[in-house]
C-alpha cells in the first residue's frame, strides 16, 4: 500500500497575522491518495474543478471568498491523480472526514467512487438545520448523485481508547473511521494502517499542530474561528483532548495529523 499526502488546496485567509498568528502563514487541504488492491482510495478531496470555474459552483466560490483560495485547478486531486499517471477512474472509493464544501468539493470529480461517510453527516448535509448548515454544505457538489455508503456512528470497535470504530465496506480491514463528532454533526477521522504505524487523518478535529502539542497552544484568531464554526462544542473540544492523549502515549503507533496544518503536510508529504 503506497500513500500520497497531497494539498488539494492552498488557502490565504483574510486577516492572516490575527487568524493564523504569521502573515505569511498558509492553510492547507491535506487529503490522502492511496494505492491499494482495491484501487485507489481518497480521504477527502478538497476542492473540485466544477468549484474553480463552473457557472453552477458560484455558491462555492461565494462561500471560500474569506479563505481565498488560490484557485490554481493543477492543486485540484483531480489533477494531481493524473500527474501520478492515473486516470480518474482508477479512483474507487472515498472517504470524508466530513461533507464541507473544501473537504468534498471534489466529489464531481469521481463520480464512479464510492463514497463513504457517516450517516449523521450525510443527515446534516442534507436537512441543514442551521445558518452555519447551510454555508457549509454544498449540494451542487453532490448534485451527480454519488454512490453513498452510510455507516452509523454507535456502532463499531475499541480503538486506542476511542469507541465504535468501525471497517469500510469494500475496502481492506487497513482502513478504519473514528467518529470525532463537534465539528459538525457527524465528524469523523479516517485510520489508516501502514504496516509500520497508523495514520490517523483527524479532518477538522483541531486545526494547528500547537493543539496536539503538550502545553497546548494555538493562534487566537484561529481557536476563534473553530468555535464559530463547531456544531457541538463540548464534543468537539473532549474529542481534542481524547487525540492529545493519543499523541502523548502512542505517538510511536500513531501518527495524527489534520486537515489544514501546513506544517503537518509539509512533514509527511516531504
Amino acid at each position: 500500500m503506497r500513500i500520497h499526502h497531497l494539498n488539494g488546496s492552498t488557502l490565504c485567509p483574510v486577516g492572516r497575522r490575527l487568524l493564523l498568528g504569521d502573515a505569511e502563514r498558509r492553510l492547507v487541504c491535506h487529503c490522502l491518495l492511496i494505492e491499494t488492491s482495491a484501487g485507489l482510495v481518497l480521504v477527502d478531496t478538497a476542492l473540485g474543478l466544477e468549484d474553480h470555474h463552473a457557472p453552477s459552483h458560484e455558491s462555492v466560490r461565494k462561500g471560500m471568498v474569506a479563505m481565498r483560495p488560490k484557485w490554481d485547478p493543477e492543486e485540484t486531486i483531480a489533477r494531481q491523480v493524473e500527474k501520478l499517471g492515473y486516470q480518474r477512474a482508477d479512483v474507487r472509493h472515498i472517504v470524508l472526514t466530513h461533507l464541507d464544501l473544501d473537504h468534498a468539493g471534489g466529489l464531481p470529480d469521481f463520480p464512479h467512487a464510492r463514497v463513504h461517510v457517516y450517516a449523521t453527516e450525510h443527515a446534516a448535509a442534507r436537512d441543514k438545520r442551521s445558518l452555519i448548515e447551510r454555508q457549509r454544505y454544498q449540494d451542487v457538489q453532490w448534485a451527480h448523485g454519488p454512490d453513498w455508503k452510510l455507516y452509523e456512528a454507535a456502532r463499531g470497535e475499541p480503538w486506542f481508547g476511542f469507541e465504535c470504530v468501525r471497517q469500510l465496506e469494500g475496502l481492506p480491514p487497513e482502513f478504519l473511521l473514528v467518529p470525532l463528532v463537534g465539528h459538525t454533526r457527524g465528524h469523523c477521522a479516517v485510520a489508516v494502517d501502514t504496516g509500520d504505524r497508523w495514520l490517523l487523518h483527524a479532518g477538522d478535529a483541531y486545526f494547528f499542530h500547537g493543539e496536539m502539542e503538550p502545553i497546548d497552544r494555538c493562534p487566537l484568531g484561529l481557536r476563534l474561528m473553530q468555535t464559530v464554526l463547531h456544531m457541538k462544542g463540548a464534543e468537539r473540544r473532549h474529542n481534542r483532548e481524547r487525540l492529545r492523549e493519543l499523541v502523548r502515549t502512542q505517538a510511536d503507533r500513531v501518527r495524527v495529523f489534520c486537515a489544514h496544518d501546513e506544517k503537518e503536510w509539509r512533514a509527511l508529504a516531504g
